[in-house]
């Protein structure tokens, strides 16, 4: 029985998919191990978004040979589809598979035979139209749920498209399968997870079904007690999710919302879909419906021809926002992208500066958010994550919590009521817990 490890660089979609790829291992006969438990065979899926992710890769082959010197690798995911001729260059890679290649591995890398020459399976990207079904089982509490794959938006910073093909999904009636078959596993919260999540509905290049009319249809699954979205876009957010969301059984209210600027200018030199006052009215829309709502943001800062000024406008912007936390992305210059040709490069110094004002007004935004909601009652989903005699979980508002250790409350829904914040940044919950276990 040949031992197979898996590496996941990148997004939770790349989680997903490790997790469904290695179910087909499994299928196979193939014994699914630790990176450190000398594989005979070690799948390292890759990430294509930032400069250091191709470092990574790098560095996650050396370590693989140092513990297992005959083991064959394997690279996947987006960075193979970008470079694969740059990656099949690297010492000690047996395989190169691209976005279309990747689900079909077993097969195309028949009994994992190390050969002289580095095999390269990666075809061009816009043969990567078909949608196949991913999602994680590894965590007993909260499961990834791929229900769209690709981009057709052009955003000038972004190698998504060229990495992953054009926009494609699954159709509502599999999701909702997929979701039934996860809820018997025991999993009470799944996460949906897409590239363009809200363009969910391109089946075959055609428009047949809408994200909205999903978000309905899963809330019906019995079993699976809450479902999150983990992205979308400002301008596929309507009214119509929002106030569903807003009144609904199982889904949460959590917005993940990408900005990437707070100013018009950079926007346009981004071609986002969107301008800021679109995203105003869409955060201001959440907290009218929902004022407990958590909202994430994703920002980048040293967009070429972003000015001192363009930055402070954002950092302004996002100070005066009615949000709980920022995700930033410091810029970095990808290959085949029109941004890597603008003029205005901002120095590492200042992207660096930049990136660490925001970081700061994060963790202020974070902070703000928890005290706000302290003193009142949620739900606590808490994990299998033990710390020194605590344990964590998430509010469906996702207020990370931390409590005493019971094992009785692994993967259980508990009524809490905040107490106040510990000193890393942790909230605190009623110690005794008493009223959940009745």
């Amino acid at each position: 029985m040949k031992k197979v490890a898996f590496y996941t660089l990148g997004c939770k979609l790349n989680y997903s998919e490790t997790s469904t790829i290695s179910r087909q291992f499994e299928q196979k006969g193939y014994k699914k191990v630790s990176f450190t438990d000398s594989p005979d065979i070690f799948i390292i899926n890759t990430c294509s978004v930032t400069e250091n992710a191709d470092k990574k890769c790098h560095k996650i082959v050396r370590e693989a040979r140092a513990i297992s010197p005959d083991g064959y690798v394997a690279i996947i995911g987006c960075y193979a589809q970008l470079k694969p001729k740059e990656i099949s260059e690297i010492p000690g890679v047996d395989a190169v598979l691209g976005a279309a290649e990747k689900f079909r591995l077993v097969e195309l890398l028949d009994g994992f035979v190390r050969k002289p020459q580095t095999e390269v399976h990666a075809s061009e990207v816009d043969t990567a139209n078909t949608f196949n079904t991913s999602y994680s089982l590894h965590d007993r509490t909260r499961t990834f749920l791929k229900v769209q794959d690709g981009c057709d938006y052009s955003c000038t910073f972004c190698t998504i498209p060229l990495a992953r093909g054009s926009s494609r999904s699954d159709s509502i009636e599999n999701v909702v399968r997929n979701a039934r078959e996860i809820a018997k596993s025991g999993v009470k919260e799944i996460v949906l997870t897409g590239v363009n999540t809200g363009d969910f509905g391109l089946q075959n290049g055609k428009r047949t079904e809408r994200f909205a009319d999903l978000v309905k249809a899963l809330d019906e699954v019995e079993g699976i007690e809450r479902f999150r979205i983990s992205s979308i876009e400002p301008n596929l957010l309507s009214d119509e999710i929002i106030e569903f969301v807003s009144s609904s059984k199982r889904f949460v209210p959590h917005f993940h919302i990408p900005l990437q600027s707070g100013s018009n200018k950079i926007l346009k030199l981004m071609r986002r879909r969107y301008l800021r006052e679109l995203y105003t009215s869409r955060v201001e829309k959440i907290k009218s419906t929902m004022p407990h709502a958590c909202i994430g943001v994703d920002v980048i800062v040293g967009f070429p021809g972003e000015t001192h000024d363009d930055f402070i406008e954002t950092y302004n912007y996002l100070n005066e926002l009615n949000i709980a936390y920022l995700h930033v992305f410091t810029y970095s210059e990808r290959d085949n992208t029109i941004a890597a040709n603008l003029p205005g490069t901002v120095s590492a110094k200042d992207r660096a500066e930049r990136s660490k004002m925001l970081h700061i007004l994060s963790d202020k935004k974070r902070r703000k958010f928890y005290e706000d909601n302290t003193g009142q009652q949620f739900t606590v989903l808490f994990e299998n994550d033990i710390e020194n005699e605590r344990m964590h979980g998430f509010t469906e508002n996702y207020i990370r919590v931390t409590a005493k250790y019971d094992p009785l409350l692994i993967n259980e829904l508990k009524p809490v009521q905040l107490t106040g914040i510990n000193e890393k940044g942790l909230m605190e919950v009623e110690e005794t817990l008493e009223f959940a276990h009745h």
